[in-house]
């Protein structure tokens, strides 16, 4: 099989991402939205749709959309009309999903990321509001499929993106970065393991140079950020080899089976038409004003894009620092925190990214799981700061003692375990000399030019004080006396 062949094409790829919102009643009624209960327990007449009920929109939904369209910089729609959108389903209870159709709540956003260095601009092409349906379960029972509708009519929004999309690794950059968004607006907890975001990819392929839009693939059934990129992946192949064997791309919908890597037929996809969109006669529109938004906007959060400026411009952390903080919500919120207890902002970033980051990693824990709040790590870097203990003994003796006991301080700490540092010139000069004297071929060899030897030194000397001797004044008296 040629490179050569593939090389001729390029992709392109629109992504529509479901998110789940994270309100406690449905889109359109006041059933329950809680993860994890019974099957078919969190059901009324209202979400069944039984003749007589009539449906109610969920204020916090709209707010929830509004944050996202905000965050991607789009357009607020001012009138919001809803619809029905007809097909048969076993887990669609009504017979017909309530969404919108001609009124999207958002358009003309888009989502800037980084892909390989290189900064990529997807347009959002518009963000509506929608409910869920319930879900069918396919493997429990040998000869039934099994419903369970408490999902039905949990709110949704779902994102649709322009065709702008070129690579599997820019689509796993762009869901990665709308999870962080929502993650941040606190709107959905983006989980597509559980099934709480959702991802459908519509993808095409056509020569390289030409602009034409050729006929688009669906891949759904995604549960994962990486297999959406490797359903790209595999869908892209397996159209170039459809296409240079004389076949012709049918619009349909395919799956994704994770353990073979490739993609699988379904149905033919639907159209517009055949789901007979019109008006939803049980809802007025939903009227959006100015000073709502504005009112949503103030209450927003700082989002990533915010902060990595903000930790760069203000606070003079590295980029790369400031970009691995905001990947995870909870992580910059705690960072905050301690910016604001601390003016040694860099040491507090290795900290948290050094030594909280490990500690969280090894033992499975989210730091909204930590033990030490971050007055603790601001005290210990202050501790260092003043020079009575160094990172080294802070983080391999100060830090583990502090998880263990997490209401004495850490000086509390370094007194009790006599870990404080010494920082008194006589005595460290005397331990300087000793070791030097002791030693003398090998200062003979750094005033010959060996300078390496500078840590072998200071190790001795660290030795000798058991640890306690001040790395600073111990550098600066070896350095007075091996340059005299």
């Amino acid at each position: 099989m040629s490179d050569d062949k593939y090389s001729k094409y390029e992709l392109v790829i629109g992504l529509e991402v479901h998110a789940q919102l994270s309100t406690k009643s449905k889109m359109y009624c006041g059933d329950s939205t809680e993860f994890g209960a019974s099957p078919n327990t969190q059901v009324s007449p209202l979400s069944l749709g039984h003749p007589g009920t009539l449906p109610r929109v969920n204020k916090a939904a709209v707010a929830a959309a509004v944050k996202i369209g905000l965050a991607m910089d789009g357009e607020i729609r001012e009138v919001n009309e809803f619809a029905r959108k007809n097909y048969f389903y076993a887990d669609l209870p009504k017979g017909y999903q309530i969404t919108q159709d001609k009124t999207p709540i958002c358009t003309n956003g888009f989502l800037k990321f980084e892909v390989n260095g290189e900064e990529k601009t997807v347009r959002i092409h518009r963000i509506h509001m929608e409910e869920d349906a319930g879900k069918s379960t396919h493997d429990l029972d040998p000869f039934f499929t099994l419903v369970d509708l408490n999902r039905a009519g949990v709110p949704l929004v779902e994102i649709v993106t322009e065709p702008d999309i070129r690579s599997s690794d820019e689509a796993y950059q762009y869901l990665t970065e709308v999870r962080k968004l929502v993650r941040f607006l606190e709107i959905c907890d983006g989980n597509l393991e559980e099934g709480s975001m959702r991802c459908d990819a519509n993808i095409s392929i056509r020569k390289v140079g030409e602009t034409i839009l050729n006929t688009r693939v669906e891949v759904k059934n995604m549960n994962s950020i990486r297999n959406v990129k490797r359903a790209i992946e595999a869908e892209f192949i397996r159209q170039v080899d459809l296409v240079e064997e004389g076949g012709v791309v049918v619009q349909e919908t395919r799956g994704f089976d994770a353990n073979t890597g490739k993609t699988l037929g379904q149905r033919s996809k639907e159209f517009a038409h055949d789901y007979r969109y019109f008006p939803e006669p049980d809802l007025p529109p939903v009227v959006i004003t100015d000073a709502y938004i504005q009112d949503v906007r103030a209450n927003m959060p700082k989002l990533p894009k915010q902060l990595i400026s903000e930790y760069v411009n203000h606070f003079g952390l590295p980029l790369y620092d400031a970009t691995v903080i905001t990947d995870d919500k909870d992580l910059a919120f705690y960072f905050n925190d301690l910016l604001k207890l601390t003016s040694n902002y860099k040491a507090a970033s290795n900290w948290v990214l050094g030594p909280v980051k490990s500690f969280l990693n090894e033992n499975g824990l989210e730091i909204s799981q930590f033990v030490l709040k971050p007055q603790a790590l601001a005290d210990l870097i202050a501790l260092i700061d003043s020079g009575k203990t160094n990172f080294s003994v802070a983080s391999q003796k100060i830090f583990p003692e502090m998880i263990v006991a997490p209401a004495k301080s850490p000086l509390q700490i370094a007194e009790e375990l006599n870990l404080l540092q010494n920082s008194d010139e006589g005595m460290i000069k005397e331990l300087v000399a000793q070791v030097l004297s002791s030693m003398p071929a090998k200062v003979e060899e750094y005033k010959a030019g060996k300078k390496g030897l500078m840590g072998l030194f200071v190790g001795e000397v660290m030795k000798a004080s058991k640890g306690k001797a001040d790395p600073k004044v111990t550098n600066k008296l070896l350095n007075e006396l091996l340059e005299n």
